[in-house]
């Protein structure tokens, strides 16, 4: 295929991706010229092949769309991303959310975001069988044996106590509950101050959608499950929310993001990727099938548009900068949005799915 098979390639204002790109590419740049891009897709090249790129990327004249868009068809090969044949995906929407908190655990203030925990230990199953690359598991040793990481329901419960710092007391369990969905955070400080969080690790316990535990308890209808109707089930059912949110195992630990020289507020939550996210330009994927770091020409369909118009199409480049415990397939991804702006195509209503193909050097 080429770039005239891309839907709307035309119209895109394709230079609004290039300060993605390039804060990928400072990741590439620090990188022996001769490492894999990706250890499971060499297709993707090696370093040196995208530091050739990322040279002349950096030479481009700032939102000049033409001479973008003429950078990516010389430079790059489109390719289709396909599940076993399947062109059709899941696209979403993700966000940076906003909470409420304190340095300070008080009655207003009660609901924990953990930091890294001491005694978590991740585990390379490849120095053990090498059969098992890239395969890894999660636990904590007690006892002189290697035992899984508390579920979430057990943190809450019991807490970790001095095992793990506390970054951040914040008022709302549902709020933290979806900073744990979306891995990255604002928190607005009574104090004034504001601070960002970032996705530091998990608890290495399977991810549970509790959109799905809604529709099979009857409490939603499939078709209706979406951030914005969770939440609202969860407001008006106060006393079930957080049994309901204890279905999800997961749970996951933040780092303080660094402040910028000269104080403020970072321009974004850092991806897994290790570069800030941008708005609307950044891509959230299965790193085990879309390599970090690679354009991706996203063509999807919005399934939340209002009854009797037309769908809102999105046809934009992006970047593979962050990764997501829901995001799992080669044809499944979220794309960023900045705050508060909020996702009009939930996680769990795939009614039309989207179509993503990807660039490749």
């Amino acid at each position: 295929m080429t770039f005239t098979d891309l839907p709307g390639w035309a119209d895109d204002r394709v230079a609004q991706a290039i300060p993605a790109l390039l804060r990928s590419c400072a990741v590439v740049a620090k990188r022996s010229a001769d490492a894999a891009i990706s250890a499971s897709i060499p297709e993707a090249g090696r370093a040196k092949d995208w530091q050739n790129v990322c040279a002349e990327a950096v030479r481009l004249p700032a939102n000049d769309d033409a001479a973008a868009r003429v950078f990516f068809m010389q430079r790059f090969r489109p390719y289709r991303a396909a599940n076993n044949g399947e062109p059709k995906g899941l696209f979403t929407g993700y966000y940076e959310i906003e909470l409420n908190g304190s340095r300070t655990k008080s009655a207003r203030y009660p609901v924990p975001i953990y930091g890294l925990p001491k005694d978590l230990v991740t585990a390379d199953l490849s120095e053990f069988d090498s059969s098992l690359s890239g395969k890894t598991i999660i636990g904590r040793v007690v006892g002189g044996k290697f035992h899984p990481y508390p579920s979430r329901a057990a943190i809450e419960a019991e807490g970790l106590g001095a095992n793990a710092p506390v970054i951040a007391w914040v008022d709302d369990a549902v709020d933290a509950f979806f900073l744990h969905i979306q891995g990255s955070g604002l928190i607005r400080m009574a104090n004034g101050d504001s601070l960002r969080v970032g996705y530091a690790a998990n608890n290495g316990q399977p991810y549970r959608a509790i959109g799905r535990v809604l529709v099979d308890r009857g409490a939603l209808a499939k078709e209706d499950v979406s951030m914005q109707s969770i939440r609202a089930w969860l407001a008006a059912n106060p006393r079930d929310a957080q049994a309901v949110m204890a279905t999800n195992p997961s749970y996951v630990f933040f780092r303080e993001l660094p402040k910028p020289p000269g104080g403020g507020v970072r321009d974004g939550p850092d991806g897994a990727q290790g570069v800030t996210l941008t708005a609307g330009r950044s891509l959230a994927v299965d790193r085990r099938f879309v390599p970090l770091g690679i354009p991706i020409w996203v063509a999807a369909q919005n399934p939340d548009a209002p009854p009797g118009t037309p769908d809102t199409r999105t046809q934009r480049l992006v970047v593979a900068q962050d990764t997501g415990g829901a995001i799992t397939g080669p044809a499944k991804a979220t794309t960023a949005f900045s705050t508060p702006r909020m996702p009009r195509c939930g996680p769990t209503s795939p009614r039309k799915p989207a179509r993503c193909i990807a660039a490749r050097s």
